[in-house]
């Protein structure tokens, strides 16, 4: 995709236009800055000098700066996945606009003066790089032309809809130096979330204003870490502190130009710092404006990052195969896939948590799908190995009727899943016969009064998002090779893509290498459980080339077998070509030439205007081939 090389080589001519300033004054100069400078949203995103020098040398000095500002800040839209199986997408649309129109009425008919720059830039982005024909448009066009939701026109996503924010505003405070106003800090990862739309829970408020009572108009801000002596960041701020709101205040430099938005407390200072629970501050006057979907359409849509549906779709699982998804928490990738193979086939989730896979399991309970199993298996240990007394004892894996690999179910595994599935049909006494281990050695069994206490909730509650579906999942000791069609490896990394955020600097030279190193012992069993003729799908939400190509070069030189394959959908840009030497003297290879474009690199500073994210697809040929 020449074109796609091009757009992206000028993104600076795109984001000039809306790029923040991200000069750090003088704390001297803080003091005399005028209230607009002050009371407004302007961060500078802090990275450790070492790391900041590598992706300088990555990227170059410029397309770096674009990046990190791009990454304070939200993309400019929502993207939701619609679940076909239960909901048309048109249906949806209609839905949304008629709840979106009772929340923002001004907005029902696409006012343009709610529009961010940007998004006209996401429109020129679409069409050069598919082109102005009448079979492809700006996915984007709809919103711009006929209010928040509109249908994505990306070829294979229309089932995806787009819900235009808008961002940034000024906002006015109020601000009188005779007297100071009401305000509230809060935690760093409570600002990222009420940038993307969230309100503010007590747990994220650290300070408040002295005399702040249920009704007040606070002014918020966001405490970001500050470096601290002997190392290390910290945002030097006790729980429960009084702000003052004057030049004398400690913290007061500390919020200049890190002001989120205004709200309305809906309980006083001290009910705030009491309370366990509960939205603390109502936000009505945001600096980016995205409509929130918790709780709305449950079990029809599910809000998703544009790169993650597409890597989904360039898996391309086919119906009847067999999937594995090996990171699968928090389930989204997992459900995109099991969509796509319309539910059938199996699709097998596995995450090394125990409360996350409980996670996935809500959430293919909740949009019915039926072909997805879940299980607790750390990704390093996926690859099952199975000697004399493994096929003795049936501890280990076992065949299943269609002689794919599954976990072998011993008795003490088999008592540990109990799902809603097992228990929709039974009536209580069946339920309650199910038989626990009592771990003695006369191998007895019998139902404890706990199982019976929770198999009545279950009962009870049924199904959803909120319910659980059995709190309990199912250990597995891993898989035989070349036992799954597909496999997809979203491998747990920096996350220095997701956006928006406030802070980087936790992250070392050190820390990113070690991501890599990681990532490769995960990759080497994903090569193993894959048949010949089967497909290896790598992603990562990273800006780091380390996790990103450095991976693909790895693959590519240990495994002979493996090749690049072509993606489609393709709409994000070319990989990085080229090597980086560290200063102990390794030498991490990237892309070759020619390889650029067989991977897709989301550039957060792109007019696409996603998270950074990185999709690389693996053909698998025989080893002896």
């Amino acid at each position: 995709m020449k074109k796609a090389r091009g757009l992206l080589r000028s993104v600076s001519s795109h984001s000039s236009r809306r790029e923040f300033s991200v000069n750090l004054q003088n704390p001297t100069s803080l003091v005399q800055m005028d209230a607009s400078e002050r009371y407004c949203f302007n961060p500078k995103l802090k990275w450790n000098p070492k790391v900041e020098d590598y992706f300088i040398k990555a990227y170059g000095v410029e397309h770096f700066s674009l990046i990190s500002n791009a990454l304070t800040r939200p993309s400019c839209y929502s993207c939701i996945r619609v679940n076909t199986l239960k909901s048309a997408t048109d249906a949806v649309i209609e839905k949304l606009r008629a709840l979106l129109e009772c929340k923002h009425p001004e907005n029902a008919n696409g006012n343009p003066n709610l529009r961010s720059e940007h998004e006209h830039d996401l429109g020129n982005c679409i069409k050069e790089v598919f082109g102005s024909s009448q079979d492809v448009v700006n996915p984007l066009e709809g919103s711009l032309s006929s209010g928040l939701v509109s249908q994505c026109q990306i070829p294979g996503l229309d089932y995806v809809v787009l819900v235009r924010g808008s961002g940034p505003h000024d906002i006015g405070y109020g601000h009188n130096p005779e007297k100071p106003l009401k305000e509230a800090i809060v935690s760093r990862k409570c600002a990222e979330s009420v940038l993307r739309g969230a309100q503010v829970y007590v747990p994220g408020v650290m300070a408040c204003s002295a005399h702040v009572e249920k009704g007040d108009v606070v002014a918020v801000s966001v405490a970001v870490e500050q470096p601290v002596p002997g190392g290390g960041w910290s945002i030097n701020m006790t729980r429960g502190t009084v702000l003052q709101g004057t030049e004398t205040d400690p913290y007061y430099l500390e919020r200049n130009g890190l002001y989120i938005g205004q709200g309305t407390v809906t309980m006083s200072r001290s009910g705030i710092f009491r309370a366990s629970e509960g939205v603390a501050v109502d936000m009505h006057n945001r600096v980016y404006k995205l409509p929130s979907f918790n709780d709305v359409l449950e079990g029809e849509i599910f809000l998703q990052n544009l790169p993650s549906i597409v890597t989904a779709h360039v898996l391309d699982p086919q119906k009847g195969e067999r999937v594995l998804d090996m990171c699968a928490a928090p389930g989204g990738k997992t459900t995109a896939i099991a969509s796509i193979m319309n539910d059938e086939g199996e699709v097998i989730a596995a995450d090394r948590s125990h409360n996350k896979v409980l996670e996935i399991q809500k959430l293919a309970t909740e949009l019915g799908l039926k072909c997805i199993t879940t299980y607790k298996l750390d990704a390093l240990k996926s690859v099952c190995r199975r000697d004399a007394s493994d096929i003795l004892s049936s501890s280990n894996c076992a065949e299943d009727t269609n002689n794919s690999t599954i976990l072998g179910s011993n008795v003490e595994s088999q008592i540990e899943k109990i799902s809603y599935n097992d228990v929709q049909g039974s009536t209580v006494d069946q339920t309650l016969s199910v038989p626990v281990s009592n771990g003695q050695a006369d191998g007895k069994v019998y139902t404890s009064r706990a199982e019976i206490r929770k198999s009545m909730r279950r009962l009870k509650n049924g199904p959803g998002r909120n319910q659980s579906t059995g709190g309990r999942v199912e250990k597995s000791k891993g898989f035989l090779p070349h036992s799954f069609d597909r496999v997809l490896l979203d491998a747990p990394c920096s996350a220095l893509g997701l956006r928006p955020r406030l802070f980087s600097a936790e992250e070392t030279i050190e820390s990113l290498r070690n991501h890599g190193k990681y990532q490769r012992r995960m990759f080497d069993q994903a090569v193993q459980l894959v048949r010949p003729g089967g497909v290896i799908v790598y992603s990562t939400c990273t800006i780091n080339p380390g996790e990103n190509e450095a991976l693909v070069r790895y693959a590519l030189d240990t495994y002979k077998f493996l090749s690049l394959a072509p993606q489609h959908p393709r709409i994000g840009g070319p990989g990085l070509v080229g090597r980086y030497e560290y200063p102990d003297g390794y030498i991490e290879e990237w892309l070759r030439h020619g390889e650029e474009e067989l991977v897709q690199r989301f550039d957060p500073s792109a007019p696409l205007d996603t998270i950074g994210f990185f999709i690389a697809k693996f053909s698998v040929k025989s080893p002896l081939s």
